[in-house]
């Protein structure tokens, strides 16, 4: 018996009543007696050996089913691999509600279409996991159609919304669809089943395949910790179970790439990929004044005064300081690792993210004038509106209503609120390729991406506008391009370089009892602690093998409050 009680991994024996023999099975959700109280609790095994000497309890009720043998298992390689409690696991693979009796599985209403794109056909047909290179403007709903052709899938989206819209398109071609958490008990009887992150722990009766729509997304990690990705669940569950696991995205990260290897990336022709994204405007900058332009190119207010749509993103959250040079244009940027710099100290430019540290001047040109260039939402609008001649809406993620308009500035909330555009322009996104982050360059073209799916592909006619001062990076070449693979490629050697995940397993560590938990660890490890500020420290080994190692030898200090996030996706 493993407790649902907060912070107690511990295992408990108990009897199994004569009455409840034939309702307990692996996983089954059950009730019991411990110190004095009732908690829930889940039988992870049956062929117990009682210790010679002792009366053991009896179960106290038989709530109903749970989690699968095969999530169980499950669930004990996730806590090693994100060092977490195992009850955390089991209870995102278990019911919203008692489950006492499992409905007949769902048959097909009528055959299931084979799917017209081979490049969909050959990324299920391989062995092991794959990477699909899907460009945004192309659908989704073939892709889940030919995971459904091929028996009960698993179909794992980023949001609520795109599984939902999912599901309706497999239930109408006659799949038998249970959306999770809802239809936990017709998913574990049989049936393709569609959720959110949360679904990479649902049960599926006779798993034939499984999906991850959007895999770049980070809605697919699990804020609190443990930080566990449904990405990296549903690999290992593919794994286990021998059956195909396809991850599409119109940019799969690094990190998804390195799961599957060189051979296990499929990409569509290249004429298919190149229609599937819109046209790219890019606004080179540095020649421009940011104290007489700011962020309004000539470009821009083209299309402010025309009958498009127009939806303008300037990214508040997470923002870092930009500074540019006021005779070349450049923006000021770590000669390191490219991220933005700052003027920290008189005379003293400073890193953000490696903390490199270099006097007032230029790279580029050598000149000592730089000037700092931001500008808030509210600002932007207010601007836009002279600009415009008429009403713009901004929107933020505090944002209640969206008023309807044909003008929009935001933060990247908009870009989820606004349903479609004729024109998406990021006004400022230098920040977004300069945030002080390591994945900042993946996190940028992830927003291109987004906007991406608001105007379509190419038959859309809409235009994805660029305002920057970094014209070559490779994000901006990427999106030009429409090949995604180019920054993939620059970024992945960076990563390299630099000793960053995927090459290498990091977790951070962080609260009042971080320096003093890290000060247990064995001085012989071969994991390197590296030192972010006063309470958050990263630990970095390896691989995740090695880490799990690692981390599962530190002590949480008593009293204190500790949090430790394995792949933290913003550090």
């Amino acid at each position: 018996m493993l407790a649902d009680v907060s912070a107690l991994d511990k295992e408990f024996d108990y009897v199994v009543p004569e009455a409840m023999v034939d309702q307990v099975e692996l996983g089954t959700l059950v009730r019991i007696e411990l110190n004095g109280r009732r908690v829930g609790g889940w039988v992870i095994d049956l062929a117990v050996d009682p210790p010679a000497g002792v009366t053991l309890k009896h179960l106290a009720k038989v709530t109903g089913f749970g989690p699968t043998e095969e999530l169980i298992d499950l669930a004990d390689w996730a806590a090693r691999r994100w060092a977490g409690r195992r009850d955390r696991f089991l209870g995102t693979a278990s019911p919203p509600n008692a489950v006492r009796v499992l409905p007949p599985p769902r048959a097909p209403s009528h055959p299931v279409p084979q799917g017209l794109d081979a490049t969909v056909r050959a990324a299920f047909e391989r062995t092991g996991p794959t990477v699909l290179r899907w460009p945004p403007g192309e659908d989704l709903a073939p892709i889940a159609l030919e995971a459904a052709r091929r028996g009960n899938a698993l179909v794992v989206c980023p949001s609520i919304d795109l599984a939902r819209r999912i599901g309706q398109v497999l239930k109408r071609a006659g799949v038998p669809a249970a959306s999770h958490p809802r239809d936990w008990a017709a998913g574990r009887a049989g049936a393709t089943v569609i959720g959110a992150r949360a679904a990479a722990w649902a049960p599926v009766g006779h798993l034939a395949a499984v999906l991850v729509l959007d895999e770049h997304v980070e809605a697919l990690q699990e804020e609190r910790a443990p930080t566990w990705h449904a990405r990296d669940v549903v690999v290992e569950r593919a794994r286990r179970a021998g059956v195909p696991c396809v991850l599409v995205s119109p940019c799969p990260s690094l990190d998804a790439l390195a799961l599957v290897g060189p051979e296990g990336l499929v990409v569509p022709p290249r004429t298919q990929e190149r229609s599937g994204w819109p046209a790219v405007d890019v606004v080179d900058r540095r020649d421009e004044d940011p104290g007489r332009t700011g962020l309004f190119s000539e470009k821009l207010v083209h299309w402010l005064k025309s009958d498009r749509t127009v939806v303008c993103v300037l990214n508040r959250t997470g923002r870092a300081r930009l500074l540019a040079c006021t005779a070349c244009g450049v923006v000021a940027a770590c000669e390191r690792c490219q991220s933005a710099v700052v003027q920290a100290a008189e005379g003293v430019l400073r890193c953000l993210a490696c903390d490199t540290e270099r006097p007032v001047i230029c790279a580029t040109c050598g000149s000592t004038r730089l000037k700092t260039v931001r500008m808030g939402v509210t600002r932007a609008r207010e601007e836009l509106e002279a600009l415009a001649g008429e009403p713009v809406v901004e929107v933020t993620a505090t944002t209640d209503d969206v008023l309807p308009a044909r003008v929009y500035v935001g933060t990247e909330a908009v870009l989820h609120r606004v349903p479609q555009a004729g024109v998406v322009a990021f006004l400022d996104l230098d920040q977004e390729l300069l945030a002080p982050r390591f994945r900042a360059a993946e996190q940028a073209f992830a927003l291109l991406v987004r906007g991406a799916r608001l105007l379509g592909g190419k038959a859309g006619n809409g235009r994805l506008l660029l305002q920057t001062r970094l014209p070559e990076h490779d994000v901006v070449q990427a999106a030009l391009r429409a090949d995604p693979g180019r920054l993939a490629e620059g970024e992945l050697a960076k990563r390299q370089a630099l000793g960053l995940p995927p090459t290498t397993a990091i977790a951070q560590v962080s609260g009042a009892g971080a320096a003093e938990m890290l000060a247990g660890l064995d001085e012989d490890t071969s994991a390197e602690v590296l030192e972010a500020d006063d309470d958050r420290f990263l630990v970095r080994a390896a691989d995740h093998e090695a880490l799990s190692g690692v981390l599962a030898t530190l002590v949480r200090p008593k009293g204190t409050r500790v949090r430790v996030e394995v792949d933290p996706l913003r550090a």
